[in-house]
């Protein structure tokens, strides 16, 4: 344990934030998410939902202010009438959190997952709300 550090923040997620280079991304994937399939590196939150996991990522993780919209949400499926409320609870952490990088953009479903494929890492949460995937782009750490 370490002072400061939520405890939702396991060794291995540290790690692999601390590995990440700037444009690398992270993907968290909710409890439907095939992470494990995709992933070339996974970590494992069973059991913890995604807003508390991305605040908690955010307040170490800088995100890219060199493009326009570092986070990327799942869109919902032509023909899905889900209208996800959690999406509001991403982007208020996320203003929160990294109001210089603020910019949110909405991918297909099958883009997404290439996408994830191609991530440095996915996180497999237990989060049950329905298109909570979220993928995050890693910036440069600017000491003021």
């Amino acid at each position: 344990m370490l002072k400061g550090v939520p405890a939702i923040l396991s060794p291995e997620l540290l790690k692999i934030m601390m590995e990440m280079g700037h444009g690398d991304e992270l993907a968290i994937g909710d409890g439907n998410f095939p992470a494990a399939s995709m992933a070339q590196r996974l970590v494992r939150c069973d059991g913890h939902d995604v807003p508390t996991l991305l605040d908690a990522v955010l307040r170490f993780f800088p995100l890219d202010t060199f493009v326009d919209a570092p986070v990327a949400l799942m869109q919902v499926v032509p023909g899905d009438d889900t209208k996800p409320a959690i999406w509001d609870t991403y982007r208020r952490i996320v203003e929160e959190r990294s109001p210089q990088a603020a910019g949110i953009e909405f991918v297909e479903r099958f883009a997404f997952y290439d996408r994830a494929r191609e991530a440095y890492a996915i996180v497999a949460t237990g989060e049950s709300a329905l298109y909570a995937n979220i993928i995050l782009k890693k910036g440069v750490v600017v000491d003021a």
